[in-house]
């Protein structure tokens, strides 16, 4: 079974910054885009940030955009998000996700079902 971890969640001030990491058990997502998911209370899962593997292109969602940055290390096979300028309505459990297919995250498509366990973050108001 393939697994992501993540980690680096946590609580915060509003306008504060968090760290999440995630690393792939499998050699294999190295050649795999790599992305971060946010799922809130009683809201459906939304697309966050994501990375192409072969020239480290990057796509925002439009809110975080400015603030949110993705990167990757290939040589470890994990992906960061870099998260500033926390806002309340960022709270959410944040997921990884491993895609073969880099476009499913600039169009917006279904992502493969490479997952990891999540992690919580908190931003209080």
């Amino acid at each position: 079974q393939a697994q992501l971890v993540e980690s680096g969640g946590g609580l915060v001030q509003a306008g504060g910054s968090l760290r999440l990491s995630c690393v792939a058990s499998e050699r294999r997502f190295r050649r795999y885009a790599m992305g971060w998911f946010r799922q809130a209370p009683g809201k459906a899962r939304e697309f966050v940030a994501g990375i192409s593997w072969s020239d480290g292109s990057t796509v925002y969602a439009d809110s975080v955009k400015g603030r949110f940055t993705i990167s990757r290390d290939d040589r470890t096979s994990a992906v960061s998000l870099q998260m500033n300028d926390l806002k309340p309505e960022d709270t959410a459990v944040y997921y990884c996700n491993a895609d073969s297919d880099y476009s499913h995250y600039v169009f917006g498509e279904r992502p493969e079902d490479y997952w990891g366990q999540g992690t919580q973050v908190t931003v209080s108001s």
